[in-house]
């Protein structure tokens, strides 16, 4: 059987690669601009783009099961194409699709769900990679993290057991028509976070909780746009409940526990040090 990634070199979608091949599986990915790919030897690597249908024809063909995202291009606007996708994936017989989205239905979803393919939706919670690539200059260069919400609580995932859970149902099927939420196996504080990353990376990290209106400041500074900020100002103070209950869907899928954050601290550690 083949299967392919789109979003392949993206952080999940890197890592589904990585588990189909693991698996023994063959993988062709899509991506925008296939010379700079670097994916692993084997993979079979295809031009092509998801927010454009008339490039994807030739992606899909003999392909057993798609590991699809609900966005296209760099500023993750929602697929607009979702009929026309689907179209092309049972014109070419694929069988199986994973979808890595949110909690809100586009287009693509909209269109699998009336189709006759088996699909699964995976909607992970916060990201543990996004530890990185908020804290990381702010750990290495002052020993402080600098955020509001310090009793935010937050049941994220890590990008592995995202990565895990898309492949075992690509390959081994059984899980059409499921949405699932993706956690890790703790929620934790912000400030619980902080006090594990420095547990990981052997020293103190400060933490400076900011009012909103740092926040803003301090996000404007960064060239954040105002919708941008205001996300994340309604995100991070309000977060739904899902985004801090954890499930036992990774476990139940792949039949191990979910990883830790204190686990995904001590494997990054040197990009924080």
């Amino acid at each position: 059987m083949t299967f392919l990634v789109t979003g392949a070199t993206g952080t999940v979608g890197r890592l589904v690669v990585a588990e189909l091949l693991e698996a023994g599986q063959r993988v062709r990915a899509l991506t925008r601009n296939p010379a700079e790919a670097d994916l692993p030897a084997g993979v079979e690597v295809v031009g092509g783009d998801l927010g454009d249908p008339g490039t994807l024809g030739r992606a899909f063909d003999g392909v057993t099961g798609v590991h699809l995202i609900n966005f296209a291009g760099d500023d993750y606007a929602p697929l607009r194409h979702g009929e026309q996708i689907v179209e092309l994936l049972a014109e070419a017989g694929v069988k199986r699709v994973t979808v890595l989205g949110g909690r809100v239905d586009g287009p693509l979803e909209t269109a699998l769900a009336a189709s006759e393919l088996e699909w699964t939706l995976l909607n992970p919670v916060e990201f543990m990679s996004n530890t990185l690539k908020w804290w990381a200059d702010g750990v290495r260069y002052q020993g402080v993290i600098r955020e509001p919400f310090g009793g935010r609580l937050s049941a994220m995932v890590h990008e592995r057991d995202i990565a895990a859970v898309a492949a075992r149902v690509l390959v081994e099927g059984g899980h059409g028509g499921r949405t699932y939420t993706l956690t890790g196996p703790e929620a934790l504080r912000t400030t619980e976070k902080v006090e594990r990353l420095g547990a990981a990376i052997g020293k103190e990290i400060g933490f400076e909780e900011l009012t909103e209106a740092q926040a803003r400041e301090m996000w404007a500074g960064f060239g954040m746009g105002q919708e941008t900020i205001e996300f994340l100002i309604d995100t991070l103070g309000n977060t739904p409940e899902v985004g801090y209950t954890v499930v036992p869907t990774v476990e139940e899928v792949t039949g191990r526990p979910a990883r830790s954050f204190s686990e995904w601290a001590r494997e990054n550690a040197a990009s924080f040090r």
